[in-house]
């Protein structure tokens, strides 16, 4: 069987809402394991979690953007993944990544981009969205990929919404279309 595994931190649970819509996506193909791996408060993993990652055949990369780039709690993870580093073991896996913030723009692209970068210094294999922005007159904002992102999934929650008002809806349909695309490419690629 096909495993992705979601590895995530969500400070307010907008971006942890984004995970859940990514991994509904991938459950959709058959065939497909898909597990959310959450990045706790203090920017640790489970005790199986670098087992889990191990075991991937995908491994998807989430953070909210703070401050222009991922969480410090994200980035914890991210350098404690120097030791997989050393010895390669994720080469050739697939990764793909995802983020959330307040604003429309928020500087989302530099976050996808560090997180493109550390797939890159894994020598990861990335996913990109693969779906078409909605960019005319007509478009409206809970239309699918509206923030137009190629690169990996972006979202938006504005700053006074909970978790169950944000992230919007277009944009967690856009998360479950962007799941299932993994989903389809990694079972191709194993």
């Amino acid at each position: 069987m096909t495993k992705i595994v979601i590895v995530y931190h969500s400070g307010y649970g907008h971006t942890q809402k984004q995970a859940a819509a990514v991994k509904a996506g991938a459950d959709a193909v058959a065939g497909i394991n898909v597990k959310l791996l959450e990045i706790d408060k203090d920017g640790e993993l489970p005790e199986s979690g670098w087992q889990e990652l191990a075991d991937a055949n995908a491994i998807i990369f989430g953070s909210p953007t703070y401050m222009g780039s991922v969480s410090w709690q994200f980035k914890k993870f991210a350098d404690a993944s120097s030791k997989v580093w050393f010895s390669q073991n994720w080469k050739d896996k697939l990764a793909a990544g995802f983020t959330n913030s307040a604003t429309i723009n928020g500087d989302k692209l530099s976050t996808l981009h560090y997180l493109f970068t550390l797939a890159m210094q894994h020598s990861m294999l990335w996913i990109s969205t693969g779906i078409m922005p909605s960019n005319s007159k007509a478009a409206q904002r809970n239309d699918i990929n509206y923030l137009g992102s190629y690169s990996g999934l972006m979202a938006q929650s504005p700053s006074d919404a909970s978790p169950e008002e944000g992230p919007l809806p277009g944009d967690l349909v856009t998360a479950e279309k962007f799941g299932e695309r993994i989903a389809i490419i990694a079972k191709r690629w194993k």
